[in-house]
């Protein structure tokens, strides 16, 4: 029992960093955003899986040496639990004057067997195992006790917590989950496949052929806030294709969209700017590009990149030194100072500000980067540059224009909502949650349950003159645990069986 509490607390130490820092089970884009705020930290960091606490090593190190240590210690709790509830309660001792609670002798009417039955059968009443015994001499005694809930309840509690830990542990080889930043309109949608997800993650025992088959498209985002600009409200609504079967379906925060075979919840939300590039040779293209916000006002950060325009009608080639990038903020109430920070989350007064590139973006040369900033070693290298201005971002509000000092023009043409959503399904989540209720279950009856004894001495009294036998009775009590309310629950059994007849 030691070793298992000394483990649970470390357990209770490794989940902390899972709870202070981002996960990317939960929320691939705080990942990114924290690496952006601490380069230098972050990658130290996730070389230690401080950013999937849950499935590092350390911590399944943890996990299984506290899953054994519970084994050892339940194991053989049970076996001795089960031999003392098929045990009899034990025989009254000699000087029941010896015990923390002690009832005088007092005369009975009626013979020693008769009352001592009686005695039993007031006992068992009141939901006491009790137990009869014949001396010598005519003596008779009851044994009594009560209170194995208490170790019933410890117990259940234990076999309760293994089987969280059974069910978390089977959940991370059999479940799956994957996040994905979905944009309001039509053809944006995706389906329920692994290439799909912006980050996913399969259990050992999981494939990509396992996930079942259903696509999602989001129609609609609403949203509405306080006056202090915390959230209020927010839903999502989706077409649901599910075997060819089209649904609309609505889901909100903490109601989570329940299919076959998944379950997706909304975790985050944010504006997604549209532009139109119209490059030199009067090719357009049109983006509609996710800024993450980085604050809760909704200050968004984002990168519009266009690496497939200036592109020579007559030779058909592509020059990557013609390539043109846009990062900026997008701020959808922007306040009366003109700061580069929203003073509200709703768009009261949208601005974007950014900043042109131009050049190589660095797309083709097989290196993953982030797709919500520029190419840093581009730019440092000289081969993707600022284009010239007066050093300040270009401020842009819905419907304006900005043309570039070689005649290529971008236009924002307003914003779209999107919604971030996590998709996951872990088939063990009824034993964990049957688990946590009866562990909790298991916990109360541990807490309120108290073991506690009664023994009653019934002796044979000859009173000459007097019809009929008479018992002297005397009886004593043992808490087994700590129980302030003994004394009195002593007084009311006692009082129970003497039928209020008794007389010192």
């Amino acid at each position: 029992m030691r070793t298992a509490l000394v483990l649970l607390f470390l357990l209770a130490i490794a989940a902390i960093p899972g709870s202070v820092l981002p996960q990317r089970s939960v929320n691939i884009e705080r990942v990114a955003g924290y690496f952006r705020a601490h380069p230098d930290l972050a990658p130290f960091l996730d070389r230690l899986g401080m950013f999937d606490v849950y499935a590092s090593v350390w911590f399944a190190a943890v996990y299984l040496l506290l899953f054994t240590s519970l084994v050892g210690c339940v194991a053989p709790r049970l076996l001795e639990h089960f031999r003392a509830l098929r045990s009899v309660p034990p025989d009254a001792p000699k000087r029941l004057d010896r015990l923390p609670q002690h009832a005088p002798a007092a005369d009975q009417a009626g013979e020693p067997a008769a009352v001592a039955a009686t005695v039993a059968e007031s006992l068992r009443k009141r939901l006491w195992r009790a137990r009869l015994r014949e001396h010598e001499g005519g003596v008779w005694t009851v044994g009594a006790e009560k209170g194995y809930l208490k170790e019933t309840g410890n117990l259940l509690f234990h076999v309760a917590l293994l089987a969280v830990l059974i069910g978390v542990g089977f959940g991370a080889w059999y479940g799956w989950h994957g996040n994905r930043l979905l944009v309001e309109g039509k053809d944006r949608g995706f389906c329920n496949a692994v290439t799909q997800y912006d980050e996913s993650k399969l259990g050992a025992r999981v494939g990509p052929e396992d996930l079942p088959t259903f696509c999602l498209e989001l129609e609609r985002f609403s949203v509405t806030f306080q006056p202090t600009g915390q959230p209020k409200t927010f839903g999502a609504t989706v077409l649901v294709d599910e075997d060819g079967k089209e649904t609309t379906r609505d889901f909100r925060v903490n109601h989570p969209l329940r299919l076959s075979g998944a379950t997706v919840s909304l975790i985050g939300h944010g504006y997604a700017p549209m532009l139109r590039y119209t490059d030199r040779f009067g090719r357009q293209q049109t983006k509609v590009v996710p800024f993450l916000p980085r604050d809760g006002m909704f200050t968004s950060e984002g990168v519009a990149t266009f690496p497939d325009v200036n592109i020579d009608p007559k030779t058909d080639r592509r020059d990557e030194n013609l390539q043109v990038g846009f990062e900026g903020v997008y701020l959808p109430t922007v306040g009366d100072d003109n700061r580069p920070t929203s003073v509200f989350p709703a768009e009261n007064n949208p601005v974007l500000f950014l900043t042109a590139y131009r050049g190589n973006l660095g797309v083709d040369a097989g290196v993953p980067g982030s797709v919500y900033s520029l190419d840093r070693g581009q730019i440092a290298t000289g081969k993707l540059k600022r284009v010239s201005g007066d050093g300040r971002p270009h401020e842009l509000k819905p419907g304006q224009a900005w043309t570039l000092d070689d005649g290529t023009k971008l236009e924002f043409l307003g914003t779209k909502r999107f919604a971030t959503l996590a998709v996951r399904d872990d088939p063990t989540l009824p034993v964990v949650l049957a688990g946590a209720v009866l562990g909790l279950l298991g916990l109360m009856a541990s807490l309120y349950g108290r073991r506690r004894r009664v023994f009653f001495r019934m002796s044979p009294l000859a009173i000459e003159g007097a019809p009929g036998g008479r018992t002297v009775m005397e009886a004593g009590g043992l808490p087994r645990t700590d129980y302030p309310g003994f004394a009195d629950e002593f007084r009311g059994v006692v009082k129970a069986a003497r039928g209020d007849e008794g007389t010192a």
